[in-house]
């Protein structure tokens, strides 16, 4: 007796799909099921069954040697391939993938390159492919939208609402079969006007083989889950030596492995990189796990969540908005409410029409955070079991949705966390990501990071392998591998990682390295961006317990090297390359007076008064830009080195005649940026600025006038404003209150505040005297 084979066409990842499915296997109770997927995976198919397995999962498949080739066959509750797989594991009966194997797969070609060219003899891909495009994947782009094809048959001008009428929204009847029969016809009258790509052909070959050996397996009842585009191909069977023929084509098959890894909603969404391009996953799931009166329990859903957000929403409004959703639905000639009239009926009834509301609803629950699940013994490589225990011991479980943490690195659990996730980021595997810390505090034992678990860190896992089989292990290796070709601001940069990481055994490396870039580096910028890095680190011996003795050595000869490099670094700037290096000299200025060594410290403040003399005597390529010397006047006030008397007599000087505007604008913003509350405390100050802006030509203003605005828009509020009352006072900060009798006025500015004072007082503007008569009286 000959088998029997029914071929399920399906959509990928829909719930409609999925219970037809269900429906379907429960009717036939075959004797094998055949998946659309990796052969390679038929061994770890068993662990479907296991408890700790909770979709969404994703079968990882990688190159043994290249783990950065990689795919993902994602799955979720509501997709027809994992329900297949369920059902087998619940019946004991044999389940088997049938796609091309991944190790051909990985090696074919991209999805969308040129059809007529060759698959490469090597098994070579294109490097970083990634996502949609990586063949075998079940979210492949292909070369017909069948469902875009099907709904203009049907006069429907979108795709997906007519998918959704037809096929997620419906039950199964009292034939289970009927849909994927019609389904079948649909397909085969569309390949029959377009053309089907050769991948496609030679995946359809390899299906075909493994329908062959399930026959020859003694298999009577054989399901096959497949997408729904290759049924017709499926449904004829050529010759043997036909789908021999196609086969051969392919590359060398590669060595790979392959692994059940957690997958998420929110990954599911994404139409690049490993998503899978369903926009709604949050909304299948429910349409799939609530058969029973969808639209009621999703606006309970919604009504929870906005409660949760504060936002005031009633059992009335849960009425209201399904009364809606559902009054939508007919006008639009829809079946049931879908998405569109659900969040229609949402915005109007529960958000107010807030739009805001509303985006917050798509994030939570049209989308969604659900993470998934897979069993401890999954294969993984030693590197995921060492992070598995110890996210468990550190008590740090993985999450989809980002959560702040604040970390006290007082506390050894802390330390240890921190430790953690720094070891991790060297690996280039951001699950926590620094920032600024919430409560502002100064100290060194406080840290917040933002965390999210993105499903493809299981790809970077396998990759960071390669340099040890724990996390410790590889970061060390990692470290010194990164040492080796390092220029003088990384090496600083990954010398802080380490400390940060606590790598014991991989800073003397890079401390090595670091000491040699530094003696042979010569550029100016280099030893200015270095610095504040080093001496970042040598605050960590506090808190963290480690020992940054071999940093100092190397810290004070980057300084000594860049008091003598500095000043003819300076020279010969555009505004450009002046503003970048103002802004390393003030880090070069906080880092050297942490370090507290005062011999140094009289170093750097001979620098700072060559940069502030160096005057462009001979043209601006022969001196230092304003900006810089004003900042090394400020620089050197603020230590106390000069007083407010000299920083005047310089200022003075700059402002004289002899000084062009641009460069004397430039030196006014370097010193008084990063605080003007010197021009406060200093009327002379103020006053020097006050007579120079006011005798600047009127044709130099206009180009003087970005340069001011930047340099008083960094100031506080308060201080602008109190500059500004101060100078609008008179000369030299005077007011008309403190003016004795003998101090001329302009009486015609005065006269022109007549009006004004008549209006706010109420009277005639008669009453007022004209400052004129008065004087006259």
């Amino acid at each position: 007796m000959s088998a029997q084979v029914t071929l399920l066409g399906v959509r990928h990842h829909g719930p409609g799909s999925a219970r037809a499915v269900a429906a379907a296997l429960a009717a036939l109770q075959p004797d094998a099921v055949l998946i659309e997927g990796p052969p390679e995976a038929d061994d770890l198919t068993a662990l479907a069954a296991e408890k700790d397995m909770v979709p969404p999962v994703a079968l990882l498949a990688h190159v043994s040697d290249d783990p950065a080739r990689a795919a993902f066959w994602p799955y979720a509750e509501f997709s027809p391939e994992w329900v297949a797989l369920r059902h087998a594991a619940d019946a004991g009966v044999p389940v088997r993938f049938i796609d091309l194997p991944a190790g051909q797969s990985l090696a074919l070609p991209p999805r969308g390159a040129d059809p007529d060219a060759t698959f490469p003899a090597d098994g070579a891909s294109e490097e970083g492919e990634q996502g949609p495009g990586v063949p075998g994947g079940t979210s492949g782009p292909a070369p017909v939208d069948p469902i875009a094809e099907l709904a203009a048959a049907a006069g429907h001008p979108d795709p997906e609402v007519w998918w959704e009428d037809v096929i997620e929204h419906r039950t199964p009847g009292a034939d289970p079969l009927a849909p994927f029969a019609a389904l079948a016809e649909a397909m085969a009258a569309l390949r029959e006007h377009h053309p089907v790509e050769r991948r496609d052909e030679i995946r359809e070959a390899a299906m075909r083989q493994q329908i062959r050996a399930a026959r020859r397996a003694g298999h009577q009842r054989i399901a096959v889950v497949c997408g729904a585009w290759h049924v017709p191909a499926l449904a004829v069977m050529p010759t043997v030596a036909h789908d021999r023929a196609l086969l051969a084509e392919l590359p060398k098959k590669l060595k790979t492995e392959l692994t059940w890894v957690p997958w998420t909603h929110r990954r599911l969404s994404q139409h690049t990189g490993y998503g899978a391009g369903i926009d709604s996953p949050g909304w299948y799931h429910h349409l799939y796990t609530t058969p029973e009166q969808p639209i009621a329990r999703w606006m309970t859903k919604v009504a929870e969540l906005l409660r949760a957000e504060d936002h005031p929403v009633s059992s009335a409004h849960v009425i209201e908005a399904i009364r809606l959703a559902d009054t939508l639905a007919a006008m639009r000639g829809r079946p049931l409410p879908g998405l569109t009239e659900t969040l229609d009926a949402v915005r109007a009834v529960m958000c107010d029409g807030s739009d805001l509301a509303l985006a917050l609803v798509h994030d939570r629950l049209v989308v969604g955070d659900a993470l998934g699940e897979v069993p401890d013994d999954a294969p993984a490589v030693p590197l995921q079991r060492d992070l598995t225990r110890l996210q468990r011991t550190l008590r740090l479980k993985p999450e989809a949705t980002g959560r702040e943490l604040v970390l006290d690195l007082r506390k050894d659990l802390d330390a240890e966390r921190s430790r953690l996730l720094h070891r991790l980021r060297l690996l280039g595997l951001h699950w926590g990501r620094p920032v600024r810390d919430s409560v502002q505090s100064t100290g060194t034992f406080r840290e917040t990071w933002q965390l999210v678990w993105e499903p493809e860190y299981a790809v970077r896992l396998v990759e960071a392998g390669q340099w040890g089989t724990t996390v410790l292990g590889a970061a060390t290796g990692k470290a010194v591998a990164d040492a080796a070709g390092a220029e003088l601001t990384a090496l600083t940069e990954l010398a802080e990682h380490c400390l940060l990481a606590a790598l014991p055994d991989a800073l003397p490396e890079v401390m090595r390295r670091l000491a040699d870039r530094a003696a042979l580096d010569t550029d100016a910028g280099h030893l200015a961006t270095a610095l504040p890095a080093l001496v970042r680190t040598l605050r960590y011996g506090d808190v963290r317990a480690t020992d940054t003795s071999a940093l100092t050595a190397v810290a004070l000869g980057l300084a000594e090297r860049l008091c003598v490099a500095l000043p003819a670094a300076c020279t010969g700037l555009d505004a450009d390359g002046a503003s970048a290096r103002r802004t390393e000299i003030d880090a070069v200025h906080q880092a050297i007076a942490l370090l507290s060594d005062t011999a140094i410290g009289e170093r750097w403040a001979g620098t700072l008064t060559a940069l502030a003399a160096r005057e462009p005597h001979g043209g601006p390529a022969t001196g230092v830009p304003g900006l810089l010397r004003g900042r090394a006047v400020r620089l050197l006030l603020d230590d106390g080195r000069i007083d407010t008397a000299e920083a005047g007599r310089r200022l003075g000087l700059v402002l004289s005649i002899a000084s062009g505007p641009l460069d004397a604008a430039g030196w006014v913003e370097g010193l008084v940026s990063g605080g003007g509350a010197m021009l406060l405390h200093d009327p002379a100050l103020l006053g020097l600025l006050d007579t120079w802006l006011c005798g600047v030509p009127a044709e130099t203003f206009t180009d003087l006038l970005p340069i001011l605005r930047r340099t008083f828009s960094s100031l506080e509020t308060g201080v602008r404003h109190t500059i500004g009352s101060r100078v609008a006072a008179g000369p030299l900060g005077t007011s008309v209150v403190d003016s004795g009798p003998d101090v001329e006025l302009d009486a015609e500015r005065a006269d022109a505040t007549t009006p004004v004072l008549a209006l706010l007082l109420g009277v005639r503007q008669a009453v007022i005297p004209r400052q004129a008569d008065r004087r006259a009286s």
